[in-house]
């Protein structure tokens, strides 16, 4: 089921329809949804009996199926969640889709044989990235929506992973994996399937568009040559919550761009079937900016019509020849009529009771047998090489002929189908013991402290108790000095967002270990592989999304000595977490609820205007600081962390984070001072998660 110099098609199903509609639309692959564990956990998915019909179905198309298990899990999951592994490697599925890290390494341990691709809830978007995955053992990685093509390009061409893009559907605004809006809005995770959309409610930037968070959607159907020329392994259509009509829309648009056909009029009726105020190319043609923000409006929802739906219907009604078949048919005297059919290296034999008979006027013809034999409907078979073996002068009635040919062809989807069962190794002893390993930490005596600044210029005078300082990538040179000989160790903070700048970090980098600077503070994996590259001692940020202990012992193994766990994690799961390396939490700040490459204060100002002091205001009148920072923006929560009041109920831990952003240095001052003495809050704050949890 190899593809044939072609761009593999990936299409969504969120139902079993939606699988028919992409099988008969000739997709080339399908991704689907587990019970759980995956990012669309609303969708219908799959389990049990109707897994393995949808797997079955798709290979007897010659179509792969990938299996989504893209969310963090926790080590109370972690049973549960290899469970549902089981079962994905009982269906013969193709591939298996990972967010979490240490997930992804029990997934290899447990089944090897099964395919692990990165998705791009993983988030990595450079290099040093894809390569580190590639080390890792996974097979293909999902890019971010957000890369333009000289970007994707320069990654492909570094790399033998396979590599995948999405081509269609809709664009988040945070880089996925980096967004935390959903789980501190309303405690649902879009880092566990949960997402409730927050950002396609009203969030304002001054003279914006009023919806500053809430993009069209992405479509780059009539750019396949383009893609093609990228050397893209596989296209990914986004939408397993959409209805199957959609299905048949996108892959047909997408199929006939890559097959060299015109697709305007398909485009339209996608367009009409679900859109946001149209489809946008920006971010693959870097062209950013306020024509890639749009809204789901009446005329979007009212061009959905009946008719429009009953004709994208009739794209999946029946079935659609996919594979030639040859045949070899022999009518030869005083032996039984038999057919033999082949098809996709797959070839069978199939024999009438029936003898053919004397005719007494009109003997068959090779040309009359050959004609029956080619009619293949309502299979996804077409004939191809036709051989008759015909004795003179015989007759052998319609419906012998029609009977072989219908057993041949079924014979064949049979043997298409079936199904190889991926070997599965019980883990759960050795994951029980993992998890009870290494006795319980808590804060002792005085808390130690982490600060992380936006700016050197927030540095407290007063660092005692504080352990490590993070100062920004982008810190002057000539402020160095300022820093250089402080009583703590100071770690270099590698941007979340690098995009195409790999070698700037790199740069600047070398300049810090130049002035003798050791420490990296990454928040993702992008981050970790240039750092670790450079030779730096690694403290991993927040937004790696530890959740687990497996995923602490993931980076355990790339060297990494310090970790911020998960914001998503309640005191009681992090408490459970076990590891060697030094960990903690986010114990004040505003949190970061978007990482995006498509500032949304620019919708209403410049960047001189703003000066960095951009907000968005949401219709309850509250307003959300946006920073940027190495070309990209983060929206940060209204109102800050905070837990000094509540030192004593964190336990199991071995620092706090103070995660400084717009604070001026005398309020930095002032945090530091209530958290060495535990003072009760001041003002508007949240507790996060830590009490409430993230679904």
């Amino acid at each position: 089921m190899k593809m044939k110099n072609k761009i593999e098609i990936l299409a969504p199903a969120g139902s079993f329809e939606s699988v028919v509609a992409a099988v008969r639309c000739k997709a080339d692959a399908v991704y689907m949804g587990a019970k759980a564990f995956n990012a669309r956990i609303k969708a219908d998915n799959f389990e049990g009996d109707l897994l393995s019909e949808a797997v079955q179905l798709c290979h007897a198309h010659g179509m792969k199926v990938h299996v989504t298990m893209n969310t963090l899990i926790s080590d109370g999951e972690i049973s549960a969640a290899l469970d549902v592994l089981k079962e994905v490697c009982a269906s013969g599925a193709d591939a298996v889709i990972l967010q979490d890290v240490g997930f992804a390494s029990l997934v290899k341990e447990a089944c090897p044989d099964l395919e692990r691709h990165a998705s791009t809830q993983m988030s990595v978007q450079t290099v040093a990235g894809v390569k580190l995955l590639e080390e890792a053992g996974f097979k293909r990685v999902v890019l971010p929506r957000e890369m333009n093509k000289a970007e994707i390009k320069k990654i492909k061409d570094s790399t033998d992973l396979e590599i995948e893009m999405f081509v269609h559907g809709a664009h988040c605004m945070s880089v996925s994996g980096q967004c935390y809006m959903s789980s501190m809005f309303g405690g649902r995770s879009g880092n566990r399937g949960l997402c409730a959309q927050p950002c396609r409610l009203p969030f304002a930037a001054k003279n914006g568009t009023g919806f500053d968070l809430s993009l069209k959607d992405l479509s780059l159907a009539h750019k396949l040559d383009e893609i093609k020329a990228l050397g893209i392994d596989s296209v990914k259509i986004e939408g397993r919550m959409k209805r199957p009509e959609y299905v048949a829309a996108a892959v047909t648009a997408i199929r006939q761009s890559r097959d060299g056909e015109d697709n305007g009029e398909m485009l339209k009726k996608l367009r009409g079937v679900f859109s946001r105020s149209g489809f946008t190319d920006g971010y693959f043609e870097n062209n950013r900016g306020r024509d890639m923000f749009g809204i789901r409006q009446k005329e979007d929802v009212t061009s959905a019509t009946n008719e429009l739906l009953k004709d994208l219907a009739r794209l999946y009604e029946k079935e659609s020849p996919r594979f030639g078949v040859d045949f070899y048919l022999s009518v030869t005297e005083g032996e039984r009529v038999s057919l033999s059919a082949a098809s996709e290296g797959k070839r069978v034999f199939v024999e009438a009771d029936a003898v053919p008979e004397k005719a007494l006027n009109r003997p068959l013809t090779k040309e009359g047998l050959a004609e029956r034999l080619s009619k293949c409907g309502g299979t996804q078979f077409y004939a191809g090489k036709i051989e008759i073996d015909l004795d003179e002068g015989l007759i052998v009635p319609a419906s012998v002929i029609n009977e072989l040919r219908r057993r041949a062809l079924e014979e064949l989807e049979n043997k298409l189908k079936a199904v190889k069962v991926k070997s599965f190794t019980d883990i759960s002893g050795k994951i029980k013991n993992v998890e009870l390993t290494a006795p319980p930490k808590r804060l002792e005596g005085k808390p130690k402290f982490n600060i992380r600044v936006a700016s050197i210029s927030q540095i407290p005078d007063n660092l005692e108790n504080v352990e490590n300082l993070y100062i920004p990538l982008m810190t002057a040179e000539n402020s160095v000095e300022k820093v250089k000989n402080l009583p703590v160790s100071v770690g270099i903070e590698v941007p979340r967002g690098i995009f195409g700048a790999e070698e700037l970090v790199e740069k600047r980098l070398a300049m810090f270990k130049t002035h003798g600077f050791k420490v990296a503070y990454c928040s993702t994996l992008d981050a970790v592989a240039i750092a670790k590259k450079a030779g730096f001692e690694i403290h991993g940020g927040f937004s790696l999304n530890v959740f687990n202990s497996h995923s602490v012992r993931f980076f355990e193994s790339l060297g990494v000595k310090v970790l911020t766990l998960s914001p998503e994690l309640t005191l009681s799961q992090l408490e459970k977490i076990t590891s060697a390396a030094e960990r903690g939490i986010i114990a004040y700040g505003r949190l970061p609820l978007m990482l995006t490459r498509n500032c949304p204060v620019r919708n209403g100002t410049d960047c001189e205007t703003c000066k960095g002091r951009g907000l968005l205001t949401d219709r309850m009148n509250k307003s959300f600081p946006v920073v940027c920072y190495f070309g990209c923006s983060e929206v940060l929560n209204s109102q800050p962390i905070y837990m000094a009041d509540r030192l004593h109920e964190i336990r199991n831990v071995d620092f706090l984070t103070l995660y400084f952003t717009r604070e001026k240095k005398e309020i930095a001052e002032a945090i530091l001072d209530a958290y060495r003495k535990g003072k009760a809050v001041r003002g508007d704050y949240t507790r996060g998660l830590y009490y409430r949890g993230a679904e």
